[in-house]
């Protein structure tokens, strides 16, 4: 799955929101904190951490390309 940016970055659990992965934005930071995300292959724990361009998250078997 590919996500273009429209803005210079989008915080992890926006992200994860905007897609439609999660229900809800708690829900979203409560997978991220329990560590079920990862960004380029190490797990991010910070429900605010800054996604930028060329960064990959893997959650569950989703991959997602941010270009």
């Amino acid at each position: 799955m590919n996500y273009e940016l429209k803005d210079d970055y989008i915080e992890l659990y926006k992200l994860l929101k905007v897609l439609d992965l999660v229900d809800s934005g708690a829900q979203a930071k409560m997978l991220i904190a329990e560590g079920y995300v990862s960004r380029n292959a190490e797990v991010e724990l910070r429900k605010r951490a800054k996604i930028y361009p060329g960064d990959t998250i893997q959650i569950a078997d989703v991959t997602i390309e941010i270009d």
